[in-house]
């Protein structure tokens, strides 16, 4: 290629971290079989080297070691050397992390990591500068070939300790959790509540979706009004903060601090995905104002910055620009002077331009402390006019933002979190009735149908330009099936729902493992490097376990096959014990456990009207309801004889036992109630 010296074979990579190393020095080859062959057939150890497009020290270590001729010289002649994009490929990043963890070193990354030939890891390590880097590979090499049983004996170690860490313990005592033991659990937990700017105690901050869904959901379900402050605070908190972004909407991954002020800046798209889910639940208990413009504006974002013009929802964006972390974001007081002329004084109160929002260096972080009604009130202003100002104000920001350079982008697109993003947009329509964000989520999950489920019936991973080369994990296939059925209850298109059977009965064919009752990480007739992975904890992501356990019991509810709900609730039963250890891991199993222990109600509206009906009711939060309707008479027992001509009729059942039908609303909702 034009301009650069050196070209190696990730140049055929459509992710763009591995496309960022295409003309470093260091042979690079993407993860694969050609590669492992390549070090069999050459005895040599492996360099497996795993990071992600937006991770800040991998672009140093990049800069620093990859870079260097000198460096790729010692890599190239005694290694073969493997690049991978952890998220592309979670599985590989999950067995070199567990090494990492088992060889006592802080886990992160960049991830390095040497392995023998076959794969199985005997060193490990993250960011190391150059000098440290050189010398770790020349020790490591030069013990391989001075004691190559040795150092084989002790990867078959490390190996037998990735696997056993890897395992998954089936519960031989099951715990059972009622009502009185979820309010102590809460309890308990509330301990970590920082009651003051929200969030966990202390420092980073992390945003954790799967968390606070439990919370609104225990908090509405059983009128705990301190628990439902406690969300409030927090999500109002984290909308003020410099973790969310003032002028162009959506969120960084974190705060460094604790009042969600300085960020880390990177945004990613599974953090927004969940957030917009999170925020528009709030919105429909709460009834917040920011609430709604937080979900419209983070939209408002993914739609300019974050998304193909055929529909695909980009990964991430980067935290850095120009090499200087925020530099996009941030803003000086002699900029914002003359943009802004006269409203600076009042923008500055608004937007604390003072040292509350000072981060660095005479740089500011766009920070409010109160809301435009309060704001209002001290300024003795008018509502609607202070409402104006600011969105003319972000419209100058943003114009201004935009010629700057721009983080860097990474464009693949990854269907567990396009599929977290449809669901996110699905559950906006919901609870702001704007239309346009269902068509959005129709887009995104047709192009994944179309693109990614293959005839083959595999679902792919990873998408960008047309491509795709990696078969969806556990986790895509569970988010995707839950994006159907998000699609299905508030577009009523039979389509939906039976394209969320269809690969649920490839889930339960690839993934099932009848010893544990539950579902692997990997397929079982895919790839598996030392071990295959059973994910039970929720991390940023909730786990894909508990979100097919969510799934299985939805599709019970909805098609009345009681095996459904029943294999929900075998699996469950598996992790009452680890939730009321450690609630905060396992939240996601927790709205589980409230969906089982409180009436869950099937609502099902017939006739002519159902979809503005449906629409009317979707307005409410619906944590424990499913909510279908049909125009016309279709084959699923719900609707099966519950046609009236020129009638629109709704029915209130649970477990598929359906009260008299009402015509209004009003009346459905008198039928239904959260509370137990």
């Amino acid at each position: 290629m034009e301009g650069h010296p050196y070209t190696n074979a990730l140049i055929n990579e459509t992710s763009p971290y591995l496309l960022q190393h295409a003309h470093n020095p260091v042979n690079w080859h993407p993860w694969g079989e050609e590669a492992l062959q390549k070090a069999r057939e050459e005895n040599k150890l492996i360099i497996v080297s795993i990071g992600y497009s937006s991770c800040h020290w991998c672009h140093v270590m990049e800069h620093e070691s990859f870079e260097d001729s000198v460096v790729a010289q010692l890599m190239n002649d005694h290694f073969i050397s493997i690049k991978v994009d952890r998220e592309e490929r979670p599985d590989i990043d999950n067995i070199y992390m567990t090494a990492v963890h088992l060889l006592n070193q802080q886990g992160g990354w960049p991830l390095n990591c040497i392995a023998l030939p076959d794969g199985r890891p005997i060193w490990g390590g993250t960011y190391l500068p150059k000098d440290q880097w050189i010398e770790a590979l020349r020790q490591v090499s030069d013990y391989y070939q001075d004691n190559p049983e040795k150092t084989v004996q002790y990867a078959s170690e490390l190996a037998d300790g990735i696997r056993q860490n890897s395992l998954y313990q089936a519960e031989v005592d099951l715990k059972t959790v009622e009502q009185d033991d979820l309010h102590r659990i809460v309890q308990e937990w509330s301990g970590q509540f920082d009651q003051e700017h929200g969030g966990n105690k202390g420092s980073p901050k992390f945003p954790m979706p799967s968390k606070l869904e439990f919370l609104l959901h225990y908090g509405v379900q059983y009128s705990n009004q301190e628990v439902l402050d406690y969300v409030d605070l927090t999500l109002t908190k984290m909308a003020r903060g410099g973790i969310y972004d003032q002028v162009g909407g959506g969120f960084a991954r974190y705060s460094v601090d604790l009042i969600w002020k300085v960020p880390h800046f990177e945004k990613m798209l599974y953090d927004n995905a969940q957030l917009i889910s999170l925020y528009s639940h709030a919105y429909q208990v709460f009834g917040k104002d920011v609430y709604g413009e937080v979900v419209r504006q983070s939209i408002e974002f993914l739609q300019r910055e974050m998304v193909s013009r055929e529909g695909a929802f980009f990964s991430a964006l980067d935290a850095d620009s120009e090499g200087e972390e925020g530099k996009y974001y941030v803003w000086e007081i002699k900029e914002l002077k003359s943009l802004l002329k006269d409203d600076f004084e009042l923008f500055s109160a608004y937007y604390n331009i003072n040292e509350t929002g000072h981060w660095e260096d005479g740089k500011y972080i766009l920070y409010r402390t109160s809301e435009p009604p309060q704001f209002v009130l001290d300024h003795n202003l008018d509502l609607n006019q202070f409402r104006q100002k600011i969105d003319h104000w972000n419209e100058i920001l943003l114009k201004v933002r935009t010629s700057r350079v721009a983080p860097g982008l990474d464009d693949k697109s990854l269907t567990s979190w396009n599929s977290l993003m449809i669901s996110g947009l699905v559950q906006a329509y919901r609870a702001l009735g704007d239309r346009e964000f269902l068509e959005i989520a129709k887009t995104s999950a047709g192009l994944i149908r179309d693109e990614l489920w293959s005839k083959e019936r595999v679902l792919y991973r990873n998408y960008k330009n047309g491509r795709h080369s990696i078969p969806g994990f556990h986790i895509d296939h569970s988010l995707y099936i839950e994006a159907c059925l998000d699609l299905y209850e508030s577009s009523m298109d039979r389509e939906w729902l039976d394209l969320a059977l269809e690969i649920s009965r490839v889930t339960f064919d690839r993934f099932f493992d009848e010893g544990s009752g539950m579902f692997l990480y990997n397929a079982e007739n895919s790839e598996i490097l030392i071990s295959n992975n059973v994910e039970t904890q929720d991390n940023v992501i909730p786990s894909s376990n508990s979100v097919m356990a969510h799934n299985l019991f939805r599709l019970g509810h909805i098609t009345a096959e009681k095996a459904y709900v029943e294999q929900s609730l075998s699996m469950l039963r598996q992790m009452t014990g680890r939730f009321e250890q450690y609630p905060h891991v396992f939240a996601n199993w927790g709205r589980l456990l409230l969906k089982q222990h409180n009436p869950y109600y099937e609502i099902a509206v017939v006739g002519p009207s159902a979809a503005s009906v449906i629409e009317k009711l979707s307005e409410e939060y619906l944590p424990n309801a499913i909510l279908v309707g049909s125009p016309e008479e279709i084959d699923l027992p719900l609707f099966r004889d519950r046609f009236e001509t020129g009638k629109t009729r709704i029915f209130v059942c649970r477990d598929n036992v359906c009260q008299l039908p009402v015509e209004n609303p009003e009346d459905a909702k008198a039928l239904y109630h959260i509370f137990p």
